[in-house]
């Protein structure tokens, strides 16, 4: 890319007066294969003040230009596909596969769930005497991580797009060239100066003087909960609204009367295993009853076992960590459960067979685990799945809602009762019998995974503020 060093800022891309630069590295060979720069507070500046001026004349714009808006940016979004796929298995190690299948896919999904949310969304009403307004909230600062980039971005991008906002979006500086591309692409579809606005960098210098700028009104955030701790902090002083999608500890509880066990156990580890396990909603506690524990360990550790682990340019089903400093964690975890008397079945710390160079990962599964201990309490973000027994239903949903987090959870057996046992766990989404994606599902989480809901209508009444007209009759 001709700007790698470069930020997008009202509609062009400029330099910074920062000299710091940042290596990106790609994780399957722990190569360097660019740089970019390190911005700073002024950078930030500079794109809030572009994105505060494009918002007087962007928030005014009909429902209907902002439709077609949203059906270029899809258009040429579609037109560097093959492009951002690739990127994205470069910079943070996706098998191809999955990036072209998933990664690269969830941001045109999202683009498409938000254009027909848009299409339905009323933004004014009648209601019991009064009108309904809703309103652009205004500048929206975004802070991004790397393991699903193009998912975690555009659904806050494209639901900013539908409600008339404008945006500074600070991506990962881990994987942070497929935003830029994104970038390229909002350019070519016509999207106004000063409405999309990309400031890289590190979190404490530019996330923090994003999340702490006067003119920023609302915050969006995916990360850690540590992570997203320190953004509510910075905002509180301005009093701006802060969106959080943060840490996960899903529970997988699967039921006696479940239809085929060896499908649902392998398809709950494969889960679990997928994107090398950094997905914020991983089922990584699988509750398994008595009866069928010893057999379900069985198949969880066959399915590790057998679960490729290579280039992520060749036909292998997983890749490396992202990055080094989370590579290092997981080993650590791996270490601990181990240290803590969990029984190892599959996996380990040490690396799969001829991935000596670049930041592998062996599948990895604990049995024995117990919810006390680390590896059932922490979210790991590796591929490390622990398997916990209970005795009853009770005991079950009591292990699934005994964590800090609450983004996900996920039941398999008879559908009603899946739906019932479903209901009892406190989790902002629950999968029953690995059900699809729901078209424009709410996404986010209870307690110390977020607040506020993301994708669909629900993404769009988050960017949203609400206004009551009161007026006589006539």
């Amino acid at each position: 890319m001709s700007n790698d060093l470069k930020f997008y800022i009202n509609g062009e891309w400029v330099n910074s007066d920062s000299s710091e630069l940042i290596d990106v590295i790609n994780p399957a060979n722990e190569e360097t294969i660019g740089q970019i720069t390190a911005g700073t507070k002024e950078d930030i500046n500079s794109a809030v003040d572009a994105a505060s001026e494009a918002f007087i004349s962007f928030s005014k714009s009909s429902k209907e230009e902002r439709i077609d808006l949203l059906k270029n940016i899809i258009k040429e979004y579609e037109n560097r596909y093959e492009d951002l796929a690739k990127v994205i298995t470069k910079e943070m190690g996706a098998p191809q596969w999955l990036s072209d299948k998933a990664q690269a896919n969830t941001g045109l999904i999202n683009f498409k769930e938000t254009l027909e949310a848009l299409v339905e969304f009323e933004f004014e009403k009648e209601d019991g005497g009064y009108t309904i307004r809703k309103e652009a909230i205004g500048v929206i600062g975004m802070i991004t991580p790397w393991n699903w980039p193009m998912n975690q971005i555009t659904t806050k991008v494209s639901a900013a797009i539908a409600c008339g906002c404008t945006m500074v979006l600070k991506p990962s500086e881990i994987s942070p060239y497929c935003s830029m591309l994104l970038a390229e692409i909002m350019h070519d579809a016509g999207v106004p100066k000063g409405v999309f606005n990309l400031v890289n960098g590190y979190g404490p210098i530019v996330g923090a003087a994003l999340s702490e700028h006067k003119k920023v009104d609302m915050m969006s955030f995916t990360g850690s909960t540590r992570a997203g701790i320190a953004v509510a902090q910075a905002s509180a002083e301005t009093v701006k609204r802060v969106q959080q999608e943060l840490g996960g500890k899903s529970a997988n509880i699967i039921l006696d009367d479940v239809t085929d066990l060896e499908k649902s156990v392998k398809g709950g580890a494969g889960h679990c295993f997928l994107n090398s396990g950094q997905s914020c909603n991983a089922p990584t506690r699988m509750l398994v009853s008595s009866n069928n524990y010893e057999k379900a360990v069985e198949i969880a550790a066959a399915t590790a076992n057998n679960t490729t682990v290579g280039d992520p340019n060749g036909e292998f089903r997983m890749g490396p960590i992202s990055n080094k400093t989370q590579y290092e964690k997981v080993v650590k975890m791996i270490e601990i459960g181990i240290e803590e008397g969990a029984r190892l079945v599959a996996g380990g710390v040490e690396k799969p067979d001829g991935c000596e160079k670049g930041y592998y990962v062996k599948p990895t599964v604990f049995a024995d685990v117990t919810n006390e201990m680390t590896i059932a309490k922490e979210e790991i973000f590796g591929p490390v799945l622990c398997l916990l027994k209970y005795e009853s239903e009770e005991e079950a949903i009591e292990i699934a809602n005994d964590t800090e987090f609450g983004l996900a959870g996920y039941v398999q057996g008879e559908l009603s009762h899946a739906i019932e046992v479903g209901n009892q766990i406190r989790a902002g989404q629950i999968t029953i019998n690995g059900g699809a994606r729901g078209n424009g599902a709410p996404f986010g989480g209870y307690k110390s995974s977020g607040n506020g809901r993301e994708h669909g209508k629900h993404g769009l009444e988050e960017c949203l503020e609400t206004k009551a007209i009161i007026a006589p009759a006539s």
